[in-house]
């Protein structure tokens, strides 16, 4: 196989990065992409969500729904397959390859790189669905997983797991694929830091033309819709929470605060980059979501085992069901809940995968794949187990709300949780505090790739350009919510989850592409020994 490096490799870089660039006003954009970005969600905004929401959410919901059915085996086995080649991957020889090269060492402590990668690919997940979605496996609030009879011991064991299944090592192994892919041809190829680079073995210099902007183009606005709609909703979900309470009976103004002060915290954070901002706050979600981890152990530990074991078997049992599309007689929920999680990874995993790759130098690929699929899923299993079967145990003993009349309001469900539990008012505002953070990182790190990819792939943007970045995202939420209330986010999210057909295309040709890059450099330095991190 021909070296196509040999042009594009750490030694010698011909592309230069921002070379197309304009500097002007404090920014500095890549002319093409940033104007066309902006350009589209200006349009986008006015012709489509602010003149009519409620069509636009009948509309694309239409388009999604019909992707989601015609494509479910194509979504189903894509995933499978994203795990299956992120597996290979890991006992492969090409495990051994340093991200950075031979003598990279890693910019960030082991902690605080896992901490940063797990708030922005999960975040709000943790407390919000991990009470919410067991729970609504386990009472049929809309189907059960494998037609499970609802209320049964064997129905526990699968809400949970299936839960597990939704968050774990599939979709962290697709987030996977793509921060190798970015972090592989930036730190070890010298290319930009950009979606467009992974495509440079298979389509060379067309990568930098047009072809290349169109997927920077739609890396932008996944992300930056996905996040504005995610802020959106979930200021109603904290607005929600606060009235609840605080027994207060706040409206609309109230998200609008929410969202004010998440995207002016925001704005702090990422004018002081990785380490001044993103890194503490990171770090700051962790410690204290562990500690009302910790909390809820104590307070209910009577469940915790059962719970813990309950989600493992469950995961462990029902996995390859779960993941198989042919012969489902729960087909209606397959398609509400796994098809619709699956579209939403795929969506969000520019966003996500470009943050990791960011933070990744100096791993090894083994050591990467390892972490990035199998630490998160760990996590998830531990916290969205344990609250998830306190929640339903509420249900299966008939304690409090959620005993008496099950899921009312799937955004309430945690805080109903709460009130059953020794000084639920106090956690339940901690974990309020704690929903908002994880926002206001989610938020640093979508502008932060905003930022790179907008820029031709640089990694400091100029601070204005991140203020903006920032600020838009709150500014679209604002705008959204104010004007078309729900029906306006949710048909933004509809339109984020109708991309990941096209767009798991791209991934596939990714893979391929990633493929052609790690055989390139273990011809290198197969015969060197290599560190491994």
């Amino acid at each position: 196989m021909p070296d196509v490096f040999k042009k594009y490799s750490i030694e010698t870089t011909d592309y230069e990065v921002g070379q197309d660039n304009i500097q002007k006003w404090g920014f500095d954009v890549h002319n093409a992409v940033f104007g066309i970005s902006a350009s589209l969600i200006i349009v986008f905004l006015i012709a489509v969500l602010v003149a009519d929401p409620a069509t636009a959410k009948d509309t694309l919901s239409t388009i999604k729904n019909t992707i989601i059915e015609d494509a479910d085996s194509f979504f189903m086995w894509a995933m499978n397959a994203f795990l299956v080649f992120g597996l290979i991957l890991m006992v492969s020889p090409f495990g051994k390859i340093k991200i950075g090269g031979r003598e990279a060492t890693p910019d960030h402590s082991t902690f605080s790189w896992l901490s940063m990668l797990f708030s922005a690919g999960m975040g709000t997940a943790l407390l919000f669905w991990g009470v919410a979605e067991p729970t609504a496996y386990y009472t049929d609030w809309y189907g059960t997983p494998l037609d499970v009879t609802p209320f049964t011991p064997e129905a526990k064991a699968l809400a949970l797991g299936t839960t597990i299944y939704h968050w774990g090592i599939h979709g962290w192994s697709m987030f996977g694929l793509v921060a190798l892919s970015l972090a592989f041809f930036h730190f070890n190829k010298g290319l930009p830091l950009s979606m467009r680079s992974v495509f440079y073995p298979i389509f060379g210099d067309r990568a930098w033309g047009w072809l290349g902007h169109i997927v920077d183009i739609v890396a932008v606005l996944a992300t930056l819709f996905g996040l504005a709609t995610s802020l959106g909703l979930g200021a109603q979900q904290a607005s929600s929470g606060i009235n609840y309470t605080l027994g207060t009976h706040a409206g609309m103004w109230l998200d609008m605060v929410v969202i004010a002060v998440v995207t002016a915290i925001s704005v702090l954070s990422v004018m002081k980059g990785i380490d001044g901002g993103v890194k503490r706050l990171s770090n700051f979600n962790m410690i204290f979501a562990f500690a009302l981890l910790a909390f809820v152990i104590v307070a209910c530990w009577g469940t915790v085992w059962s719970s813990l074991t309950n989600s493992f078997m469950g995961y462990v049992e029902n996995i390859i069901p779960l993941s198989n599309p042919y012969g489902r007689t729960d087909e209606k929920w397959m398609h509400a809940w796994t098809l619709f999680y699956w579209a939403w990874w795929i969506s969000w995993s520019p966003f996500v995968g470009m943050f990791i790759a960011r933070i990744s130098r100096g791993r090894s690929v083994r050591t990467f794949m390892l972490a990035v699929t199998f630490i998160p899923t760990i996590v998830t299993l531990i916290y969205m187990g344990i609250f998830g079967g306190v929640a339903i145990d509420q249900v299966a003993n008939h304690i409090g709300v959620l005993g008496e009349k099950g899921i009312t309001d799937i955004s309430m469900t945690l805080f109903y949780m709460y009130d059953n539990i020794p000084y639920g008012n106090v956690i339940s505002i901690i974990s309020i505090a704690l929903i908002l953070v994880f926002f206001i990182t989610s938020s640093d790190s979508g502008s932060l790739v905003i930022d790179s990819i907008t820029a031709g792939g640089k990694v400091d943007s100029p601070i204005p350009q991140r203020v903006f970045w920032a600020s838009m995202e709150g500014a679209i939420a604002a705008t959204m919510l104010w004007v078309g209330g729900k029906d306006a986010l949710q048909a933004l999210q509809s339109g984020v989850v109708a991309t990941a057909l096209p767009f798991t295309f791209v991934l596939i040709i990714m893979c391929m592409s990633l493929l052609m890059g790690l055989k390139s450099e273990y011809s290198v330095y197969k015969k060197i020994p290599l560190v491994q991190n």
